[in-house]
């Protein structure tokens, strides 16, 4: 992969769901690094605020926004603080993920909304709200999270794989909907990365055989720095040596 000059997203700001922990932590640390001002967002008030300290003791600029992603009116008030706070938005990153595996039959009405409410409708909301600012400074964009499971079929995770599937259609309409105002929109399906989450749903995996999720960062990175005008609507990864999700 191309090297990225350290200060290329230096002015743009970046708003990153599920930035508490693994991916999107990993995310919010990389945009800080070269040069964004990062909203992060994620219910763990506490464990943000360690984050928006790491990255202003290493220069950077953050800022911690306790959010229920389950509430449309949560979502809608911190895309206001973002704005509040750095005056525009140029990256949106929806990785907040949640999931609930194990036999479809033994699944509750519920766990399909609290899955859907997360994984789905949050980033519907979030594009929705964000998209008036994105295109004040094209060119802008959405990186949506999926997985691989967004693309196929896994056993006990039926609830999941529906919302990641309902994901990548949003991505791909989205995209074609907003492309001539200048504002890209990709999703990234990772196989096996080493998170909570995959513990929860693969504890029989090797961790060896997993990503990073400093690599997962590495691809957004790219999206939002590269030049050229390819579109790149779907980035599927997974390890070379292996095939954990694949």
């Amino acid at each position: 992969m191309t090297t990225i000059p350290q200060n290329r997203l230096n002015g743009q700001v970046a708003l990153v769901t599920g930035a508490s922990r693994g991916i999107g932590r990993s995310i919010a640390l990389a945009l800080a690094a070269h040069g964004a001002g990062v909203a992060l967002v994620a219910r763990d008030g506490s464990r943000l605020t360690a984050i928006q300290e790491e990255i202003e003791a290493r220069g950077g600029r953050a800022l911690a926004i306790p959010t229920d992603l389950a509430r449309e009116e949560a979502i809608q008030a911190c895309v206001r603080r973002c704005i509040e706070a750095f005056t525009r938005l140029d990256i949106l990153v929806n990785n907040a993920g949640i999931g609930v595996f194990g036999p479809l039959e033994r699944s509750r009405t519920q766990d399909w909304d609290r899955v859907m409410a997360v994984n789905a409708r949050a980033p519907y909301i979030l594009c929705r709200e964000a998209l008036p600012y994105l295109r004040q400074h094209p060119p802008s964009f959405i990186i949506n999270i999926s997985s691989v499971v967004g693309v196929k079929g896994y056993a006990r995770q039926t609830i999941y794989s529906a919302s990641k599937h309902a994901l990548m259609g949003l991505t791909k309409a989205l995209a074609r909907e907003v492309q001539e105002d200048g504002i890209r929109v990709h999703a990234i399906c990772p196989g096996g990365v080493a998170t909570d989450m995959i513990q929860q749903a693969r504890p029989d995996l090797d961790p060896e055989v997993l990503m990073q999720p400093e690599e997962i960062a590495d691809i957004v990175l790219f999206l939002v720095t590269r030049r050229g005008r390819a579109v790149i609507d779907q980035v599927d990864v997974r390890r070379a040596a292996s095939t954990p999700w694949g």
